[in-house]
């Protein structure tokens, strides 16, 4: 029997296999990469020497309106590493420089008090000046140009203003933008709804480029470094997270190069080759990206680039914040007929997207391809209405699993963190 532990919330779920059915664990090989040194001095060290960028504190010689873009409560960016070094760096070139920390929220509900203590610490939520970006506040919003997609890009007010831009972050395998990091920051971080709708048209998302791990001629990525760009992000500091959320490289520097060092770091671990399957697990690496089921979508790109056609895909996340958003579960709940609700996104223009559906839309195809079982701390009706099929552990949902495929011989593959591992057929 081999044992698997799968982050699930905050805990684990453990579940023993039998050999014969397990058909491979995919996995990074990010955890037996051991850095030289702990988070906090790797985050200073790359501080030190910037890629392709002068220092953060000559940059902020100077500048009077400094913005630091933070990502939001979503994201499992250890800000507790990397904000001080980086207030510490920018008040070294710049002792009076009035710093705005922007939180990227992209059409995400607002970050809380008790989240951003969470996440920056309560010395840094009481002494700095921090504002929750809204997506929806259009007197808080300024166009700066039309993207490549023809969207019209409307950033952040706050950002716009600054003397200099920056922003911190990680880097992961993202399930349409190729890798997370760097340019996000900006878009969808601090865009308003209708460039974020504009970036995330249904055409985009079908592209066989959107894909996680593809940066080349993927339009997404385009549309948003154009926007990072065009909104004058200067500096950026980003890192690479093991599975327990520790920092185990950091990059630092120009929006562009710093961003492209990250991602060739990570995509030289993060590989796994697909293995066929007829059930394949899988997870969002537990608190904080299972949250919501919104969210679990990007696990389970994971199990859908290994498990067969007609397949079952069992993805674990616990959603205790729910759904995730009532514009992604309507999309869904609304319409029996999963075929139906694909040709609907498929017909609209890159300017006619709606809220929340290329979630929906990368739900639907996965659906698609394969029953879900989703095993979370929801209700059952509601896994139900998006036409999934709910669980409350691995046990009860791989007896489900086997039911539906009612045959001898099934191969297993598991996927203990789906969102930090690109699977390759």
């Amino acid at each position: 029997m081999t044992e698997i532990s799968f982050p699930y919330g905050k805990k684990k779920m453990s579940y023993k296999f039998d050999e014969s059915e397990l058909a491979g664990v995919l996995t990074s090989s990010i955890e037996n990469y051991k850095p030289d040194a702990k988070g906090e001095e790797l985050v200073i060290k790359a501080l030190e020497a910037p890629i392709g960028s002068e220092r953060l504190s000559e940059l902020a010689k100077d500048k009077k309106k400094i913005v630091i873009i933070a990502s939001d409560h979503t994201r499992p960016v250890p800000s507790k590493v990397i904000m001080p070094a980086m207030l510490k760096e920018i008040r070294k070139g710049n002792p009076e420089a009035d710093i705005t920390i922007l939180i990227a929220t992209g059409c995400h509900r607002g970050t809380t008090k008790e989240e951003l203590i969470g996440k920056f610490g309560e010395d840094i939520v009481k002494n700095e000046n921090i504002y929750i970006h809204d997506c929806d506040e259009r007197e808080k919003l300024v166009s700066i140009g039309t993207l490549p997609s023809g969207g019209e890009c409307e950033i952040n007010k706050i950002a716009f203003e600054a003397d200099l831009l920056v922003s911190e972050g990680f880097i992961e395998p993202h399930f349409f933008a190729g890798y997370s990091g760097g340019r996000k920051s900006v878009l969808p971080g601090i865009a308003g709804r209708k460039t974020v709708l504009a970036n995330h048209c249904s055409e985009f998302i079908d592209s066989a480029n959107a894909r996680t791990g593809v940066l080349e001629n993927n339009p997404i990525h385009k549309d948003m470094l154009w926007a990072a760009k065009t909104a004058r992000l200067k500096f950026i500091v980003n890192v690479v997270l093991n599975s327990s959320k520790e920092v185990i490289y950091a990059v630092a520097g120009d929006l562009e190069k710093a961003h492209e060092k990250g991602t060739e770091f990570l995509s030289s671990l993060c590989g796994a080759k697909a293995v066929p399957a007829d059930i394949a697990i899988s997870t969002n690496g537990g608190y904080p990206l299972d949250q919501n089921i919104y969210q679990a979508v990007k696990g389970m790109t994971a199990a859908e680039a290994t498990v067969k056609e007609g397949g079952v895909i069992i993805m674990l996340a616990a959603s205790n914040d729910g759904t995730g958003g009532d514009y992604f579960y309507h999309q869904l709940a609304d319409e029996e007929n999963l075929s139906k609700i694909m040709r609907l996104f498929l017909s609209r223009g890159r300017l006619e997207t709606v809220p929340d559906q290329w979630e929906a839309q990368i739900l639907t195809r996965i659906l698609l391809h394969s029953r879900v079982i989703y095993v979370s701390e929801m209700p059952d009706d509601i896994i139900k209405n998006m036409h999934m099929i709910p669980a409350h552990s691995i046990d009860e949902a791989l007896t489900k699993a086997k039911n539906i495929l009612g045959k001898e011989n099934i191969k297993i593959a598991a996927i203990p963190d789906g969102v930090s591992v690109v699977v390759k057929k």
